[in-house]
């Protein structure tokens, strides 16, 4: 898959917007799920996928805050899905199965980034087990409705260049590094869209991985205003510092181009980046993809244990 991993040449860029890449795709009679698409770059995906004419499903774990952050937007319809809680997304899922139709694009977009030392189901860390675990669960669950045609759409980062998977310790139970914990999770949502796309294409289902951008959005939550200062992304006085941020339109484009470019058409198990495939980053550059993200060893060691972890 590595020497796939490369531009094509798409045209678009860094400044693309979600409506640029979206402009002139017809998505009417398509079903979309986006996890967390009522916040930053999801509600973003959301809005531009339902004005595309998609029925968007916003599966959020509260849904009085996500009804509400969506009002504007039409059609969607919001679902209660807790990522951290196995049975919650057991119960999402067997909603979606007795309705028994089929999903074209299923966005796992919600996530946590760098947040203090939690633990949630058995102890899992919270960062892999959000991230990563319960969107495995999620996604595993739907097979049955997504065969037969769909694009699976991971939301992964850059971030992922600050760790591999930690197979030695995953859960972090010798010691809590936030970062260190988002990278592995960052790390993880590629290597799931690998294996996805690996055993899902017999069958029609074709996944990608991505990088968004840097973006303002309640994903920094955990950060304080003097982390955010001493990383450049804040002046002194707490406004905007660093012009590489995108708006969450240009944030959302990678998504979305993933999710419904005719550019991708045939391909799959890539991670993507402004708008087009991304090379391979020998070095941690936090540009392109690691080559441990895109290692089809490491997708099925990391599936083998998702499977454990969930079963």
């Amino acid at each position: 898959m590595i020497e796939q991993q490369h531009p094509l040449g798409t045209g678009f860029g860094a400044r693309t917007t979600a409506a640029d890449v979206i402009d002139g795709v017809d998505l009417t009679g398509k079903r979309a799920i986006i996890t967390g698409g009522h916040s930053g770059l999801g509600l973003e995906t959301t809005r531009v996928l339902a004005a595309a004419g998609a029925e968007v499903i916003v599966a959020a774990r509260d849904t009085n805050v996500a009804t509400s952050a969506l009002r504007d937007v039409a059609p969607v319809t919001v679902a209660r899905l807790d990522l951290s809680d196995l049975s919650s997304i057991s119960a999402f899922a067997d909603r979606m199965l007795a309705n028994g139709r089929h999903i074209d694009l299923l966005i796992n977009n919600a996530g946590i980034m760098a947040c203090p030392e939690m633990r949630v189901g058995p102890g899992w860390e919270a960062q892999f087990a959000t991230n990563h675990v319960g969107h495995f669960a999620l996604t595993h669950r739907l097979w049955p409705i997504l065969c037969g045609g769909s694009r699976v759409i991971c939301v992964s980062s850059s971030g992922h260049h600050a760790s591999p998977m930690r197979w030695d310790d995953i859960q972090f139970e010798r010691g809590y590094d936030k970062w260190l914990a988002y990278g592995q999770s960052k790390t993880a949502n590629a290597l799931f869209a690998l294996q996805v796309d690996h055993l899902g294409r017999k069958e029609g289902i074709r996944a990608f991985s991505l990088h968004p951008g840097k973006i303002f959005t309640p994903l920094q939550r955990h950060l304080a205003q003097e982390e955010m200062v001493a990383a450049g992304w804040l002046d002194a006085s707490g406004a905007p510092a660093d012009p590489t941020f995108k708006t969450p339109g240009q944030g959302a484009a990678t998504t979305v181009w993933a999710a419904t470019s005719a550019q991708l058409d045939g391909l799959g198990g890539l991670y993507c980046e402004d708008c087009d495939v991304a090379p391979v980053a020998h070095e941690a550059t936090f540009v392109g993809v690691r080559p441990y993200a895109v290692d089809p060893d490491e997708a099925e060691r990391l599936w083998t244990l998702s499977c454990a972890l969930t079963e």
